[in-house]
């Protein structure tokens, strides 16, 4: 079947599966029941050889086992909410409306589609390619999924193309961050007969107020930092004998990133230098690249990108960096680009929604960009 023609009949079909994946929760690390569909699905529709390996990916390699060189094509299907339950589902005015709709799981959806056309056309291919439908891309989900999917195919992978959220825009460099939990503890007491013990509550203060003083990178980098929670104590008469924060730093440039991590780990030595008990556990990290990538590679795919939206949906996509399953080739000098297929809003809220319409649009970037790889357009 022409591929014109697959996209032209098969805009209900990516209705429907959206709809059938909304409705499997998939938590991150509990992505359980999503790939079990996804699976099923894809060997119902012609794929053969897929897997789910051990990070609950759900892996299609299409002419991949002897191939010299792959492109990998993603999307994750967790979402960033915890619910084990279907999350409810409303479509109006040309919308659909479900926590996750777009972030991720109409791109899913759509990478779904392209797999089960590459299984029944069988096209000879320029390279292996490698579709993926991948866990744990949320929140302290770690990148898990991704991280997977390298070990596997990282050295023979020359390109990977994430499909992720809004078509609008491109993420074409990495926001690596490093994510800790902070515990100080100290002897406590009570609050008039212990006065003058020290307070752990206090004490965090002073390590959130040293933390807060570090100067950024002046290299033309975004570094950022931020204490997004913060709990300690017993009660009101009570000198505080443990407080623990959840702190976070990020960065677009790898340098800049370590420069950060060293003032973090500095600041924590000065303080048990005092005395103070202080510990920090690791509870994520997402690494990035170099900020200014001048690998022409990397160049062509962000050009084709960008040159299938702009034929497909009529406007020019803006680049910018970001912290998506692309931090991890990003990382290993590999060339990749984070691209939505739908239009749409609100990801990470409950009230996220998309515009029906641009699944066909969506299914149309995806097809330019999968077909790429064909053997008819080496």
């Amino acid at each position: 079947m022409d591929l014109e023609q697959y996209i032209e009949q098969n805009e209900n079909e990516a209705l429907e599966l959206l709809r059938t994946l909304c409705a499997i929760p998939a938590p991150s690390h509990h992505e359980e029941k999503r790939a079990a569909f996804c699976k099923s699905w894809l060997e119902a529709h012609g794929a053969q050889g897929v897997f789910i390996d051990d990070a609950l990916n759900v892996v299609y390699p299409y002419r991949a086992g002897d191939a010299e060189k792959l492109a990998l094509f993603m999307a994750h299907t967790d979402t960033v909410f915890p619910d084990t339950e279907p999350m409810a589902l409303t479509e109006r005015d040309g919308k659909m409306f479900c926590p996750g709709v777009g972030d991720d799981t109409a791109n899913v959806a759509l990478l779904m589609l392209m797999a089960a056309y590459t299984a029944q056309t069988q096209p000879e291919t320029d390279g292996g390619i490698v579709f993926a439908m991948n866990a744990c891309e949320e929140g302290l989900g770690n990148l898990k999924g991704c991280r997977a999917l390298m070990a596997r195919y990282g050295d023979r992978t020359e390109q990977v193309v994430s499909f992720d959220g809004y078509m609008e825009g491109i993420c074409s460099a990495a926001v690596g961050s490093l994510r800790y939990r902070v515990t100080v503890r100290t002897e406590g007491g009570h609050s008039y007969a212990a006065f003058g013990n020290r307070n752990a509550i206090e004490r965090m203060s002073a390590v959130i107020a040293k933390l807060y003083a570090y100067e950024l990178p002046q290299d033309g980098s975004r570094t950022t930092f931020n204490v997004g929670r913060i709990e300690g104590g017993t009660s009101v008469n009570t000198i505080a004998q443990e407080a623990w924060m959840l702190y976070e730093f990020r960065s677009d440039d790898y340098d800049s990133l370590l420069d950060a991590k060293a003032y973090f780990e500095r600041v924590l030595a000065d303080f048990r230098a005092e005395g103070l008990e202080i510990e920090a556990e690791l509870l994520g990290e997402r690494p990035c690249g170099k900020k200014d990538n001048a690998d022409p590679r990397q160049a062509t795919l962000l050009a084709l990108c960008a040159g299938s939206i702009q034929k497909r949906a009529g406007f020019a996509p803006e680049f910018h960096p970001g912290s998506t399953d692309c931090n991890i080739p990003f990382s290993l000098g590999i060339p990749a680009a984070t691209v939505g297929l739908c239009r749409g809003g609100g990801a990470h809220t409950r009230e996220e929604w998309i515009e029906t319409e641009s699944l066909k649009t969506g299914l149309g970037i995806a097809a330019d960009l999968i077909s790429a790889r064909f053997a008819a357009h080496a």
